[in-house]
Formats: structure tokens, C-alpha cells, sequence
């Protein structure tokens, strides 16, 4: 993991929620079609997808993070842990990932009955779709800069005492 800017990890959020933006529109689309059940499976495939390219972008994946000397990965790890972040650094399964949902307090049960509500019910649940996937992405990308920026400045702080050291 190379150090990174400010300007740099500024450029990779917006890149991340760009696509955030785009995967949640899918979510949503999908959600419209009024088969109660299907949009769930896909929202979970879809968040899956979508928090492991953050992930890569940010260099926080599982795979990433092992590679790191062990000194930086524990150094990783507990800013992750401080952000009470589950989806940093970790293989995703769908319980994770349906505990993700919650978080943000996304009811999939809600979201399941609107689609019974005749007429509107379908738009109800795309909006509701829509608006889980996104907050839940963006809440994932600042988890991500948080872990950059107090891993950035951590590193500066002991380059700056190890210099007045010398």
C-alpha cells in the first residue's frame, strides 16, 4: 500500500461514488419489477460486487491487506476496528452483508411488502432500493478515506518523531 494524498484519496471517493450512484440505479431498476424476494438476492450480489471494487480501489481488500508487512496490517486493523467497520479487509458472505444492511437501517421486510401495495408499490420499493444501496456505498467509501487519512497522518506523526530523533 503506497501512501496516498489527500488530493489522491479525494479523487478515488469521487470515482467510488460515481459508481455507487450507477450500482444503486441498478438496484433500483430491479427493484421495480413486482416478484417479491427477487431484488434482495441481487441487492446482496450487487453490494457484494460493489464493496469489493471499493475495497480494491482504496487497497483495503482481504487479499490487499494480507500482503502488507505485519507492522501496517495491525496498523490497518485498528483503525478499521475503531470505525466499527465490517466490511474492510474481510471476505464477504451474505450474512455480512445482510448485517451491513441493517446498519444503515435498511428494512428488506419493508421493502418487500411495498411491492404489494398496488400501483405505487413497486416505486416504493425501487426508491427504497435505490436509497439503501446508495447510503450504504457511500458510508462504505468514507469508512475507506477515514482508514487512509488516519493511516496517512499516523505515518506522518512517526516519520516527523523519528526525525527529530536523528
Amino acid at each position: 500500500m503506497q501512501a496516498m494524498t489527500l488530493s489522491e484519496i479525494e479523487q478515488l471517493r469521487v470515482e467510488c461514488r460515481s459508481m455507487v450512484a450507477k450500482q444503486s440505479m441498478v438496484s433500483g431498476a430491479i427493484a421495480m419489477v413486482p416478484i417479491p424476494g427477487l431484488d434482495v438476492g441481487t441487492d446482496v450480489a450487487i453490494m457484494s460486487r460493489m464493496v469489493e471494487q471499493i475495497n480494491q480501489k482504496f487497497g483495503l481488500s482481504a487479499a490487499q491487506i494480507n500482503q502488507l508487512n505485519p507492522q501496517l496490517k495491525q496498523r490497518v486493523f485498528v483503525i478499521v476496528s475503531s470505525l466499527s467497520s465490517s466490511l474492510i479487509g474481510k471476505y464477504l458472505s451474505k450474512e455480512l452483508l445482510l448485517l451491513a444492511f441493517k446498519r444503515v437501517g435498511v428494512r428488506l421486510a419493508s421493502k418487500q411488502a411495498a411491492k404489494f401495495v398496488p400501483f405505487l408499490g413497486s416505486a416504493i420499493a425501487a426508491g427504497i432500493s435505490y436509497g439503501a444501496m446508495r447510503m450504504l456505498g457511500n458510508a462504505h467509501i468514507e469508512d475507506c478515506c477515514q482508514v487512509l487519512i488516519q493511516l496517512q497522518s499516523s505515518t506522518t506523526f512517526e516519520h516527523e518523531t523519528m526525525a527529530r530523533d536523528i
